[in-house]
C-alpha cells in the first residue's frame, strides 16, 4: 500500500488537505522551441491524477529491491543519501541493473561517503566540503558531469524536490502514452517530453513517481516486445488504444459483424486534430505508422549520423625510474570537452593532409614543449595503430614509443599555467589513474612490442613487480564501441 500522504520534514504538503500542490519549477525558465501540436499529445488534469495513482500503486507492489533504493528510504543523512543515489545513477548509465548491484555494494563499502571517495583520489576536484547541493539546479551547476536528468533524479529521490526526469525509459513511456512520433532526439521534442514529465510528477512522492516511470520503462514498456497487457497505464496509453482499435477494425472488416466486447471498452479512439503532416509531434508522413510494430512505433529516432573520422598521433614515453621501475608520462586533458579531466599519453590531433614526416615533427614538438628537452627523431619508434570508437568519433591513434636511458634526466615542468598538467607514473599508478580505455589499449600494444628498458631490468625483483600488475580482466572498448566492463573498476582496489 502507498504510504499515507502526511507532512514530511521536507515540508511537502499532505494530501489530507484535499488539494495537490502544483509542481515547482526545478530549473530556471529557459527558451522553449514552440511546436504546432494539439492537446492530443498532452495530459488532462483527470488523466494526470489517474496516472499518478495507478503508477505509484504499481510501483509499491512491483518495484525491484535495489540497494540504492533501500539507502534512499532508510538513510537519515541527506548528504549520504544524495551521494548514494548519485553513484547509482552514474553506474547505471553504462551497465545493466543486475550487473551494477554487486559492484554498487562494493563501491559503497570502500567509499561510503563523498569525503572517503575524495581522499582516495589522486586529484581532489570537489570543493563542496562533503555536502551535496540541495536542488536540481545547484546539482547541475556544481557537480562536474551531472546533467539535467541526473540532477533531477538526485533531487527528487533524495530531497523530495518536485521535478520530473527524462531518460531513455521515460522517453519511451511518454512517447507511447501520448503517441509522440516525432524524432525524440530533437531539442523541440525533448522540451515537450520534459514538460510532460514535470506536469505528471506526483507532488507528494516525486522520487517514487520518477523511479516508477523508469521502472515501468525498464520492465514493462520495453523497446521490443512490451508487456502491454501487464501495464498499469494501458487505459491511458494512446498507442495501446490505437493498436486495439486497429485490430478491432480489422476484425470487423474481416468477418463483417458487430465489434467484440473489447471494442466496447475501447470506444472511439480520437486522432490528432491537426491532420496528417501538420502536427510536429505526430508520426511523420515520410515514415508512417507500421501496424506490425504496434506500440513499438514509438518513440522515433533520426538516422544515426556517420562518425567523424579523426587521426591522432600519440606517444608512450617510457623511462626507468629512480628505483628501477618503469615510468610513463601522462598528460591531463582539458576540464571540458571530450574525456574532460582524464589522463592520457601525450598526443596531438593530426590534419588529414599530414605526411609521415609532418606527423613525427608535430609530435616531437609537443614532447619538447612538455619536457623542455630536445627529443631526437631517431628515438621515436612507430608501434602501430589503435582504433577506438566514441559515440560520434571514429578515432585512429597512430602510436609511437619513446624510451629514455636511466642516465637521462627529463624534468617535466608542471608549474606554468600555459602547459597542461603532467606527471610520471608507474604502470600500477597508470592503471589506478583516471585514464580512458583507449589508453589501456595503447599500453597493451606497446607492451606486445617490448621496450628497451624492459630488456635492461631483468632482475627477479623487477620481474616479480611486473607480474603483480595486471590489466583489468573486464572488457575494454573495442572497434565496435563496447564499453569497458564495470569489473575493471575493482580489479586493483582489492590488491594489497
Amino acid at each position: 500500500m502507498p504510504p499515507p500522504r502526511t507532512k514530511t520534514s521536507l515540508g511537502r504538503s499532505a494530501a489530507a488537505s484535499g488539494k495537490r500542490k502544483s509542481p515547482k519549477q526545478a530549473f530556471p525558465k529557459r527558451e522553449e522551441h514552440v511546436l504546432q501540436s494539439s492537446i492530443y499529445h498532452s495530459f488532462t488534469s483527470q488523466e494526470t491524477e489517474i496516472i499518478r495513482d495507478k503508477l505509484l500503486a504499481w510501483y509499491d507492489k512491483s518495484k525491484r529491491d535495489l540497494p540504492w533504493r533501500t539507502m534512499a528510504c532508510t538513510e537519515p543523512d541527506l548528504d549520504r543519501k544524495a551521494y548514494a543515489v548519485w553513484v547509482s545513477e552514474v553506474m547505471l548509465q553504462q551497465t545493466q541493473v543486475a550487473t551494477v548491484i554487486d559492484y554498487y555494494n562494493k563501491w559503497m563499502k570502500v567509499w561510503p561517503t563523498m569525503e572517503d571517495l575524495a581522499r582516495s583520489s589522486l586529484e581532489v576536484v570537489l570543493e563542496l566540503g562533503g555536502s551535496m547541493p540541495r536542488s536540481a539546479d545547484e546539482l547541475q551547476k556544481l557537480l562536474p558531469g551531472v546533467g539535467r536528468y541526473t540532477a533531477g533524479a538526485i533531487a527528487s529521490i533524495s530531497y523530495g524536490q518536485v521535478t520530473g526526469v527524462v531518460d531513455g525509459n521515460v522517453i519511451r513511456v511518454l512517447s507511447r502514452l501520448r503517441c509522440i512520433g516525432a524524432d525524440s532526439s530533437t531539442l523541440a521534442v525533448s522540451d515537450k517530453l520534459w514538460n510532460l514529465a514535470n506536469a505528471l510528477v506526483d507532488p507528494d512522492r516525486p522520487g517514487d513517481f520518477n523511479q516508477g516511470m523508469m521502472e515501468l520503462g525498464a520492465t514493462v514498456c520495453t523497446p521490443k516486445k512490451p508487456l502491454c497487457t501487464a501495464c498499469p497505464l494501458q487505459g491511458q496509453c494512446k498507442a495501446y488504444l490505437k493498436v486495439i482499435a486497429e485490430k478491432e477494425s480489422a476484425v470487423k472488416t474481416l468477418i463483417k459483424k458487430q465489434a467484440s466486447p473489447i471494442a466496447k471498452d475501447v470506444g472511439d479512439i480520437e486522432d490528432c486534430d491537426l491532420g496528417p503532416g501538420l502536427c510536429a509531434l505526430c508520426v511523420p508522413t515520410s515514415d508512417p505508422w507500421d501496424s506490425s510494430l504496434g506500440v513499438a512505433n514509438f518513440p522515433r529516432k533520426s538516422a544515426k549520423k556517420p562518425s567523424r573520422m579523426e587521426q591522432t598521433a600519440i606517444c608512450v614515453w617510457e623511462k626507468c625510474g629512480d628505483h628501477g621501475e618503469l615510468e610513463y608520462l601522462i598528460v591531463q586533458r582539458p576540464s571540458s570537452g571530450l574525456l574532460a579531466g582524464l589522463w592520457e599519453f601525450p598526443s596531438i590531433l593530426l590534419d588529414e593532409k599530414f605526411t609521415e614526416q609532418n606527423r613525427q615533427h608535430s609530435l616531437l614538438g609537443l614532447l619538447q614543449d612538455l619536457s623542455g628537452h630536445a627529443v631526437p627523431l631517431q628515438k621515436l619508434q612507430y608501434k602501430g595503430e589503435v582504433v577506438h570508437i566514441f559515440s560520434h568519433i571514429h578515432q585512429t591513434y597512430v602510436v609511437y614509443f619513446l624510451s629514455l636511458n636511466t642516465t637521462e634526466n627529463c624534468s617535466v615542468k608542471t608549474e606554468e599555467t600555459e602547459r597542461p598538467l603532467t606527471r610520471w607514473v608507474t604502470k600500477k599508478e597508470f592503471l589506478n589513474s583516471a585514464v580512458p580505455t583507449a589508453m589501456k589499449k595503447i599500453m597493451k600494444l606497446c607492451e606486445s612490442h617490448g621496450s628497451s628498458c624492459t630488456a635492461v631490468n631483468t632482475s627477479k625483483k623487477r620481474k616479480g613487480d611486473l607480474a603483480k600488475v595486471q590489466l583489468p580482466s573486464g572488457r575494454i572498448k573495442t572497434e565496435k564501441g563496447k564499453q569497458q566492463s564495470i569489473q575493471s573498476f575493482f580489479k586493483l582496489a582489492t590488491e594489497k
